[in-house]
This record gives structure tokens, C-alpha cells and sequence, in this order.
């Protein structure tokens, strides 16, 4: 294990080859949340292969790769926090930058299990308000206020 090897983006705190890689290398997720983290990671990390493969066939559009590769370019993704988990569904936030603005995407995510769990499509969820005296989203330690909540 090298000092210098990253965590996963998905925000488990593990390393990044010991998280997210197995499940983009084959490893069939678990659960639902294991697999939404997975594709969370592989959009942080431009891993456009495996969100194909983990999206249900019934999803697919003629032009999905052209869609996703135009996607990354003008995005960067900085923090997930998942909320709950339940059965097949999982309610998320997730930070990213675009075009130099910080947004979010707020989601209920379904996911489907058909010899492995594949993801469905999202109810998109009003953005999330952070109180100024929480602790940021970007995870840094600071109170939001004095972080990103600073106008």
C-alpha cells in the first residue's frame, strides 16, 4: 500500500484499489448502494465502460457514450454523501463543478436486480440546503458558513 495512492471517491475512506476498482474490474456489487458508489466513482474518474454496463438495457440511448463524453468534459465531480438506503433504492447528494460553478444532484436512485443489480434511472430531489453552523459537504472540517456558505 503506497502513501500516495488515492481514496475512492465514492467517500467510503478506503483506498481507491480496494474499493471501487474490484466492482469496474468484475466483482458483482452487493447491494445497490455498493453499485451506485461505483458509478459515482467511475463518473469522478471517467470510467464511461462500466457506466454503460451497469446501466439497464432498457436505458440506453443511441447516443449515450457521446452524451457521457460530452458530460465529463464540462464536469468535475468533488463529493458524494449518500442518505439512505433502502431495498432497491438509494437517496443521494452529490457535489461537482461545472463550468466553474459548484451544483448538485440530489437523487432518489433506482436499481433493479436482473443476475446483477444495474442501475434504472433517479427522481431528481429539490437541491439540499446546508444549515450555516453544519459541517461542509466538501468535507474539509469547516463549518459551511465559513467555507462554502461564504458569500
Amino acid at each position: 500500500m503506497s502513501d500516495s495512492e488515492p481514496l475512492c471517491p465514492c467517500g467510503s475512506r478506503q483506498l481507491l484499489s480496494v474499493c471501487c476498482v474490484r466492482f469496474w474490474e468484475g466483482a458483482a456489487p452487493a447491494t445497490p448502494e455498493q453499485l451506485m458508489r461505483a458509478r459515482y466513482s467511475a463518473f469522478a474518474l471517467g470510467r464511461l465502460e462500466f457506466l454503460l454496463a451497469t446501466l439497464h438495457p432498457s436505458r440506453h440511448q443511441a447516443d449515450e457514450l457521446q452524451q457521457l463524453i460530452m458530460s465529463q468534459a464540462n464536469t468535475r465531480w468533488l463529493k458524494l454523501h449518500v442518505l439512505a438506503a433502502e431495498g432497491s433504492t438509494v437517496q443521494f447528494v452529490a457535489f461537482f463543478t461545472q463550468h466553474n460553478e459548484i451544483a448538485q444532484l440530489h437523487e432518489r436512485s433506482r436499481f433493479v436486480y436482473e443476475e446483477r443489480w444495474l442501475y434504472v434511472d433517479g427522481d431528481l430531489l429539490p437541491p439540499m440546503k446546508w444549515q450555516r453552523n453544519a459541517d461542509c459537504w466538501c468535507g474539509e472540517g469547516k463549518k459551511y458558513k465559513k467555507c462554502h456558505g461564504a458569500a
